[in-house]
């Protein structure tokens, strides 16, 4: 990454997205190993988002990838442990690049997608306060994390990279 590329998003903690590339499951983003993985879940037009107590807002669940744990295997148990939820299946999106914090640390991530038929009952954990299904058109309480909801618009069938419809 140089200095003069523009992110595709950015937030106000200084995390942004530069690049993302759909590729198939299994790849490395320029030869480097992914760090996390988050999952766009979808129950029909809606999207699942969580509300993370440190940082106080609204995102993805998702989380690093532990030692021994493959991508998927991390993106499956962040979003259990965070939301308490499953998805009917999981589909592989792609890696993003993102910088993180004032210090731009690069940092390498898997998105992957899903839906769910049946939601199942959330219980506030040491992590996450809150889950919503959002439907997008209107504005959760407090603050959203921006590079989820483009990632999160990357996911949607009939969206463009901005969950808009097309």
């Amino acid at each position: 990454m140089t200095d003069a590329a523009e992110p595709l998003v950015t937030d106000h903690r200084g995390l942004a997205l530069y690049d993302f590339r759909r590729a198939a499951e299994g790849g490395r983003f320029d030869g480097v190993a992914l760090l996390f993985s988050v999952v766009a879940l979808w129950q029909g037009d809606q999207l699942l988002m969580v509300h993370e107590r440190g940082r106080q807002c609204w995102e993805l669940p998702g989380g690093g990838i532990e030692p021994g744990e493959t991508p998927r295997e991390a993106a499956v148990r962040e979003l259990r442990e965070e939301s308490g939820q499953t998805a009917d299946g999981l589909r592989f999106i792609g890696c993003g690049r993102f910088a993180l914090g004032a210090e731009r640390r690069i940092a390498y991530g898997a998105l992957y997608a899903g839906e769910t038929s049946t939601p199942r009952e959330f219980t506030p954990n040491p992590e996450i306060t809150a889950i919503a299904w959002w439907d997008r058109a209107d504005p959760l309480p407090g603050r959203t994390q921006p590079v989820d909801v483009y990632l999160a618009g990357l996911t949607h069938s009939g969206a463009d990279g901005f969950g808009r419809a097309v």
